[in-house]
């Protein structure tokens, strides 16, 4: 059943972004980010009275730094979104597994020594290379597919995936501490809400554009879904195989992000393109697999 709430989750998160690239339009970055906060945190706040669950946490130091974390990649996911066709934006925020591998990497080279000398154990050639895959995946995506002066956006959205690497580690650790999705969702959402409206202090406001303004709505409701989806993805997934299984239906975005950014925007995405997003799926399931053995 794991399975398929991270599946949900992923067209949820998909069609957010779908969402989000028509708000983009009128709203800047972290507008969008307050907006989808307040919604989502009205609409669990709804959920919980109706089941009855408590908001009151034991841990609100974790809640208080998975909200830090999370919503620094959520800002620069979404302008990446703004500025990057769907599924470019998508897969290089999905890019999580590829950076804890890339940390594993490094911290095993740091004590590295040739066979023979010293303890330390010898290097997982196999995740070095599949490391250097995903990152050859990069090039091969924005090369052909991103323009000069989306280069940045493209750096904003590469590290939206980084930081995005840690949140789903403080998601996993507070479902295992039996915090209930909807507690985990509905603060993630006040720390939205929070860093949204500070944000706007600095970088201003638009105009309010009329109708247009409803995207925002669909916005905070599957961001709300996908993060429950999400949760309960991770926190029903009690064995190794099953959490792997969960971490790895993640890339399924990237395939509904692909569609809706070629039918719904006509993005062109060449081979090459396509060939790149493939690399990357393909190196953070294999990422996946071997960090879990």
């Amino acid at each position: 059943m794991q399975a398929l709430w991270m599946v949900a989750a992923a067209f949820m998160f998909a069609l957010m972004g779908v969402c989000i690239k028509f708000a983009s339009v009128y709203f800047n970055a972290a507008e969008i980010v307050f907006y989808r906060g307040i919604i989502s945190m009205a609409l669990i706040w709804w959920l919980t009275r109706r089941q009855h669950i408590s908001l009151t946490t034991r841990y609100p130091k974790m809640h208080a730094w998975r909200s830090c974390i999370g919503v620094t990649s959520m800002g620069m996911w979404f302008y990446a979104i703004g500025k990057l066709p769907l599924a470019t934006a998508m897969t290089l925020n999905y890019m999580s597994s590829l950076w804890v591998a890339a940390f594993v990497v490094g911290s095993a080279l740091l004590t590295w020594r040739p066979k023979g000398e010293g303890d330390q154990p010898a290097l997982n050639i196999p995740l070095v290379l599949t490391v250097i895959s995903g990152f050859c995946g990069v090039i091969l995506m924005l090369r052909p597919n991103i323009d000069a002066d989306q280069m940045f956006a493209g750096m904003v959205g590469l590290m939206s995936g980084l930081i995005s690497a840690f949140a789903y580690m403080q998601v996993v650790a507070l479902s295992r501490m039996g915090e209930p999705e909807q507690r985990v969702v509905f603060y993630f959402a006040v720390g939205s809400a929070i860093a949204g409206g500070l944000a706007t202090l600095f970088v201003g406001t638009s105009s309010f554009p009329g109708w247009p303004a409803l995207w925002l709505i669909p916005v905070g409701i599957l961001a709300a879904g996908a993060q429950l989806a999400m949760t309960r993805a991770y926190g029903s997934a009690t064995t190794r195989r099953a959490t792997l299984v969960v971490a790895n239906l993640q890339y399924s975005g990237i395939v509904f992000a692909g569609l809706f950014s070629v039918v719904v925007f006509g993005d062109q995405i060449p081979a090459i393109g396509w060939m790149g997003m493939a690399l990357i799926v393909a190196s953070g399931i294999v990422a996946t697999v071997l960090r879990k053995r």
